[in-house]
């Protein structure tokens, strides 16, 4: 409770100083977090050798590496600045590429699945889709502490977000995809066997979130990829619409559902090798499918 209380008083003087001083201060944690930090710092380089083998150039780990902890910290500074900034402050700095594929769901009244992943600032593009195009519903894993929990909750609502947590989160979102509406989920995230599928991500067979196909399967679900990528200065954000992924619908369900999820795993798997550098390797991803690769 303490440290909460600490962190709201950390958060106001942080917001007294100048936008370019504040994102310095947040590049600089970053960049001590990449000196202090060797548990993930490791992780980061298993998930590198596990894609690209072990012959990897050092200055291409280091770049990624660094990469990665900018992005969460990044990401974290976005989350604080959407309790003061309005909608039109951040909107400066993001635009939409291709939202003609989601007006064209909206015309159709079907709902949506944005299926996404920890790329880029994915708070930030949460934030504004949700905002300007389609106010969503984000599946997320709560947090131990309560009070940074409702913290992380009470930013997002801002943005016309609502919110269900990923245990029993199936009823909140079945009930929202048969009012029409949308819902965002990450599809990069580590799962079981109960929740996941075997699909071939990032050219190694992995298991992924079966939902996203199962619903789109069962409730004319439009699929729609999304991601945010940085420009080069990581300062404004293009949020890009993909094509719908159609789901087949044959009498063989669980060959469906295999089918769309392998779709999407192989949209990822092409976004993340054409520009690997936004993507959360950080994050040991293949701790259930190869937990070898985390134990060296």
């Amino acid at each position: 409770m303490i440290g909460f209380y600490f962190f709201l008083v950390f958060e106001k003087f942080l917001m007294l100083l100048p936008k370019k001083v504040r994102r310095a201060f947040f590049i600089s944690l970053a960049n001590i977090a990449y000196l202090l930090s060797k548990r993930y710092t490791k992780v980061v380089k298993q998930n590198l050798e596990f894609v690209y083998g072990k012959e990897l150039d050092d200055k291409f780990v280091e770049e990624i590496t660094r990469y990665s902890y900018k992005s969460l910290l990044l990401n974290f500074l976005y989350t604080l600045e959407g309790h003061y900034y309005t909608v039109e402050d951040i909107a400066k700095k993001v635009k939409f590429e291709n939202l003609e594929i989601i007006q064209k769901i909206q015309a159709q009244n079907r709902p949506i699945i944005f299926v996404t992943a920890h790329y880029g600032a994915w708070e930030l593009g949460a934030q504004m889709l949700s905002a300007c195009v389609e106010p969503l519903m984000v599946v997320y894993k709560g947090m131990k502490n309560e009070h940074f929990n409702n913290y992380l909750l009470a930013s997002r609502v801002k943005w016309k977000m609502d919110y269900a947590e990923k245990r029993g989160a199936a009823k909140d979102v079945v009930k929202r995809l048969r009012a029409k509406k949308a819902v965002a989920i990450l599809m990069d995230i580590n799962v079981n066997t109960h929740d996941g599928v075997g699909v071939e991500f990032l050219n190694h067979m992995t298991l992924q979130l079966k939902s996203p196909a199962y619903f789109a399967r069962k409730f004319d679900v439009a699929l729609i990829p999304i991601l945010i990528h940085p420009d080069e200065n990581d300062e404004n954000y293009t949020i890009k619409v993909y094509e719908e992924i159609v789901s087949p619908r044959t009498d063989d369900i669980e060959n469906d559902i295999l089918v769309t999820t392998q779709m999407e795993a192989a949209w990822l798997s092409q976004e993340i090798l054409k520009n690997p550098k936004p993507w959360f390797w950080v994050h040991r991803r293949w701790k259930n499918d190869y937990p070898e690769i985390y134990k060296k």
